[in-house]
């Protein structure tokens, strides 16, 4: 009786109108795009992923291994339709660095002469590395805006505050930093939130009990929440080494085992039934092959929580 008085074109405008509605909690909310995503040996494919909104072009950079190849393999897969250099200068709206070990921000060194002017984020210590080791005259030229002079002034440091909330520049994005343990120093988790969703990245980091910390698992206590009201899209995690590598000579990084130890304590927040099918993002696998080869079949053969576990691949995006 209702449906004899609405116009057709109307009543297709509000079928339409709720069907969108009805799926917009399956709708992707983030773009990754893999630009490196190794642990080294390979220079051309060091960890990097640029990140956005989905169905915007307003992204940040998760670590800065590799740059500039890595966009290279994007576009040969039809991620992006114009060139490296517009992608570099136009789509990368800022950098998040994790820690400044050089496998996270040679691509951002290198390729500095031919960027564009943006923010370089990151915890003071990781931001003292770089712009007291690396943007010097005796290593390279200084592309910031503080640091030995002169100053080119392209690039501003933006100090992260354990904990604080900001505003991305040039974004809708928002970012939460925590402190990690990575051996003899202190590296960085990104939790990037769009609106209600969000993801959380996670720099080279070792496990609690080899690092005699409680950096995670106080990361998983903050992040609990979100993944019991699925707000949390995925988590991206390094496992760097297989089984077989010695707890002494893991200098802060996880292996198959250990990466399983600290999801078993995050599902003792959540109840083990929240993790089941979700996304564990692999970063960070160390060459040669038989260590991948072997960590993957690990990886799998240990995953009793029933996660969804992604390998990412240089070039190749993933919706979220």
């Amino acid at each position: 009786m209702f449906c004899k008085h609405i116009p057709l074109a109307a009543l297709g405008l509000i079928l339409f109108v709720n069907a969108a509605f009805a799926q917009n909690k399956t709708l992707p909310s983030f773009k990754i795009v893999p630009l490196g995503v190794m642990g080294g040996i390979d220079e051309s494919n060091l960890s990097a992923y640029m990140v956005a909104e989905e169905g915007t072009t307003d992204y940040i950079c998760l670590d800065a291994g590799t740059l500039h190849y890595g966009i290279e393999k994007a576009i040969s897969n039809k991620v992006f339709s114009i060139t490296a250099d517009d992608v570099l200068r136009r789509y990368i709206k800022g950098y998040f660095i994790s820690h400044a070990h050089l496998d996270h921000v040679a691509g951002l060194i290198i390729n500095s002469p031919d960027d564009t002017a943006k923010n370089i984020y990151g915890l003071a210590s990781t931001l003292k590395t770089i712009r007291f080791d690396y943007f010097t005259w005796e290593s390279w030229a200084n592309f910031a805006d503080d640091g030995e002079a002169p100053l080119l002034k392209k690039y501003h440091y933006e100090v992260l505050t354990p904990d604080s909330v900001i505003s991305i520049k040039n974004t809708r994005l928002k970012v939460q930093a925590f402190p990690l343990s990575h051996s003899n120093l202190t590296s960085t988790a990104f939790l990037v939130s769009s609106g209600d969703a969000c993801i959380l990245y996670l720099g080279d980091t070792g496990p609690d009990a080899v690092e005699k910390s409680q950096n995670l698992h106080k990361l998983w206590m903050a992040v609990a929440p979100l993944i019991k009201s699925k707000r949390l899209k995925a988590i991206m995690i390094e496992t760097s080494f297989s089984d077989e590598q010695p707890d002494k000579t893991l200098f802060g990084h996880l292996t198959p085992h250990w990466l399983m130890m600290e999801m078993n304590d995050l599902g003792a927040l959540t109840g083990t039934n929240a993790l089941k099918g979700f996304n564990i993002i692999i970063t960070h696998v160390k060459p040669p092959q038989p260590n991948i080869t072997k960590l993957k079949q690990q990886l799998k053969a240990e995953n009793v929580l029933g996660l969804n576990l992604i390998f990412p691949v240089q070039g190749k995006a993933i919706d979220l």
